[in-house]
């Protein structure tokens, strides 16, 4: 017996799914062949649980409730057809300001260097008015010549009431190019992650198996 699969569903299949490359602030970049979505934002606003989430995965990207953990630019190749590539988190006070111009400097290379790069993912944490570093890196990745999605995360810790308030005050301080796509997401109920994927698809055409029909 075989079932259609829905809109939905046809998105949320992920065959497979690997950390392939790490690169730190000295490494050669990978020379990949496959489309790439890069995701942004400060420390401990939820990028791993967010690719965790896309992905069907508990911890293939690790969570901690250190900031600053993610220290490199990790490639993830989600089956074969394309990457999802994590940047160090900023903002996270402890790391120091000559390690913290590295990184900045290792993005920038990463931004200007990669021809597969289709699409920057900058997460913004739903409760929270954009800090002043939100503000400057959504600055940084426009001046690059990217037109940032915005995801906003941990969308299960405010009131449904609030959420078009809260995306208000975010377009705003952070001064969104008219037009700009935004997204709440919550890592929990796992709200949002169609859209992704859906957006996914459109800007790279490498949905992870997206079949007509599924077996049952």
């Amino acid at each position: 017996m075989t079932l259609p699969l829905s809109d939905k569903e046809k998105y949320m299949i992920v065959k497979s799914a690997e950390l392939e490359t790490v690169c730190g602030i000295t490494s050669k970049l990978p020379d990949n062949d496959l489309p790439e979505i890069a995701f942004a934002g400060k420390s401990n606003v939820g990028k791993s649980s967010l690719i965790n989430g896309l992905l069907n995965r508990k911890s293939l990207a690790r969570t901690s409730a250190q900031p600053g953990k993610t220290q490199t630019i990790n490639f993830y190749n989600v089956n074969k057809n394309l990457y999802f590539v994590d940047l160090p988190g900023y903002g996270y006070a402890k790391v120091s300001v000559e390690i913290r111009a590295k990184w900045g400097k290792m993005i920038e290379r990463y931004l200007h260097g990669s021809p597969q790069l289709k699409k920057v993912f900058l997460l913004i944490d739903i409760r929270h008015v954009p800090s002043e570093n939100d503000c400057m890196m959504y600055d940084w990745i426009v001046d690059n010549g990217y037109e940032p999605v915005i995801i906003c995360t941990k969308l299960d810790k405010i009131k449904r009431s609030q959420v078009q308030k809260n995306l208000k005050l975010i377009r705003e301080k952070l001064d969104l190019v008219p037009g700009t796509t935004m997204i709440p997401f919550s890592a929990q109920t796992k709200q949002g992650r169609d859209e992704i994927w859906a957006l996914m698809d459109e800007l790279t055409g490498a949905v992870p198996a997206a079949t007509d029909e599924l077996k049952a």
